[in-house]
């Protein structure tokens, strides 16, 4: 597996729905940056893998579903910088593994599964504890790289990007991307998130404590306050991993049409309410729009197999 990362192409989307709007649309291709360790995984990871390395930890310990993007790229990364991997997963082994833990395995991770309620558990010191018990002294990156290590990596998505673009688009998980994105923008820019999960309003309170407690770390941040933000919430097709014909359907056209893959999980709603918002006329003629594309596509394969079995 190379090292190489390349530098993330901005790709223009001729759409018709576009230019009665009246918008110009650009898409961030991060899905395009590694074959593996891409996407906002890979800055939710960047300073995390580095503070390990600081602290000469040999271990990561993470955690995730049985098709987490997440669990995917730090098996990957883990590989790549030398690390090894444990990765507690939600639930019961099911055999044969499917293609995300398949890989993960390839890459040299450990999978450990553990039970939902004890998983609900993950973020409070006695299983942080209880993991060091079992499996020694681990750096732990919390499930989707959601912390203020995360958050920073974040802060990079967009860069030099951000200058041009009246707001910035982004699929929204455990809102640390979008915490990112908000201290990277001027004040006159915003970020729009869109949560693919079910009633994702309760993601203001998770996006306020990010932001407040990282402008109150001494971590490094472009502005002294985040630009403004805007949750959309109606566009999470019944909850996380809930995907339908509909959504399939627009995938599969935007594809065609574009030439850019989007994952059903994430990129696919957030692409889908972008384009339905341009038609209600939601943004100001003369915008000009940034969609980032977070990559995650390798999860495609279990929904299109799910999908294939009704």
């Amino acid at each position: 597996m190379s090292l190489t990362f390349i530098t993330t192409p901005l790709q223009q989307i001729n759409s018709e729905i576009a230019r009665h709007a009246g918008v110009e649309l650009y898409v961030l291709r991060l899905d395009l940056m590694h074959p593996w360790v891409n996407g906002n995984k890979w800055f939710k990871l960047k300073y995390n893998l580095l503070e390990a390395k600081e602290k000469n930890f040999t271990t990561l310990l993470t955690f995730g579903g049985a098709y987490s993007n997440h669990i995917y790229a730090t098996a990957a990364a883990g590989n790549l910088f030398s690390f090894r991997t444990i990765g507690v997963i939600r639930g019961e082994e099911r055999l044969p593994l499917n293609a995300t833990l398949s890989f993960a395995v390839q890459q040299g991770m450990q999978l450990v599964y553990m039970n939902r309620e004890m998983y609900r558990q993950r973020n409070t010191p006695a299983l942080e504890e209880y993991l060091r018990q079992s499996f020694g002294e681990v750096f732990i990156i919390p499930e989707g790289g959601s912390n203020l290590n995360g958050v920073r990596g974040c802060t990079e998505i967009v860069g030099d990007a951000t200058i041009a673009f009246d707001r910035i688009c982004v699929a929204c998980g455990t809102a640390t991307t979008l915490a990112g994105i908000a201290l990277s923008l001027h004040e006159e820019q915003k970020a729009i998130a869109f949560p693919v999960l079910k009633n994702g309003a309760f993601l203001t309170q998770e996006i306020e404590s990010l932001l407040t407690n990282y402008l109150a770390s001494d971590l490094p941040t472009p502005y002294n306050s985040p630009a403004s933000w805007e949750l959309v919430c109606d566009y999470h097709f019944g909850g996380y991993a809930k995907v339908n014909n509909e959504l399939l359907l627009f995938s599969q056209q935007f594809t065609e049409e574009h030439g850019v893959p989007l994952d059903y999980v994430y990129t696919a709603k957030m692409f889908y309410g972008v384009m339905d918002l341009l038609q209600q006329r939601f943004f100001c003629k003369g915008d000009r729009l940034l969609l980032v594309h977070t990559g995650g596509l390798q999860g495609n394969a279990g929904i299109e197999e799910g999908f294939q079995r009704f």
